[in-house]
């Protein structure tokens, strides 16, 4: 209930912070379950691939990433594409490095929007104390002299409750964006390293 109470004298501002913090919690889980689900699925194409590259079977190999559409697969079809046509490192180490630039932007996309979600949490708060402030002051100037101590203080802690939930909004905003950016650089990390290691059993100079 003081909440409720909460949330309704702060104003008009106190939805478009709500809106701000739906959206960016929206991005935390699909961020979330993307990046925990493409890192399973590198592990998974990697544990199976790895006995055929130290095979040496290289047609089955390529044959098992056909149809796989994770980032790892796709990768690792760029680099095959080009190994069947010549077997060099340089040719072979380029094509993969072009899957990578393919893939990474799917990899980190709509992590950095958290910041700037939470960015906009805090403004929108300033912005609606500074409104309160205003609209206070303007109420005060109009009051009887007995009432205006008192009216201004119900006013500014009124004032001030857009400021906080900004911040309620920004600070666990800040918190995921810093958790899946890194959760992101790992899953890039987990790409790049496989596709070196696939590059050097593909190619042994």
């Amino acid at each position: 209930m003081d909440f409720i109470r909460f949330f309704q004298v702060g104003g008009p501002f106190m939805w478009a912070i709500l809106f701000i913090m739906a959206v960016g919690l929206a991005i935390v889980l699909d961020r979330f379950f993307y990046l925990t689900r493409t890192q399973k699925s590198v592990n998974r194409v990697w544990q199976k691939l790895a006995p055929m590259l130290k095979a040496q079977d290289f047609e089955r190999a390529s044959q098992s990433l056909t149809d796989l559409k994770d980032p790892l697969g796709r990768v690792l079809s760029y680099g095959f594409s080009r190994f069947k046509g010549s077997p060099k490192r340089d040719l072979v180490e380029s094509a993969m490095e072009e899957g990578v630039m393919e893939v990474v932007p799917e990899v980190e996309e709509r992590t950095h929007y958290l910041a700037t979600l939470a960015n906009v949490a805090t403004l929108l708060g300033l912005l609606g104390t500074i409104v309160g402030l205003i609209q206070a002051f303007t109420a005060v100037a109009e009051a009887n002299p007995a009432d205006k101590a008192e009216m201004l203080s119900a006013s500014i802690s009124v004032a001030m409750n857009t400021t906080a939930f900004g911040l309620c909004a920004a600070i666990p905003l800040l918190l995921f964006h810093s958790y899946l950016a890194t959760k992101a650089s790992r899953v890039v990390d987990s790409i790049e390293t496989s596709a070196v290691k696939c590059l050097n059993l593909m190619v042994r100079e």
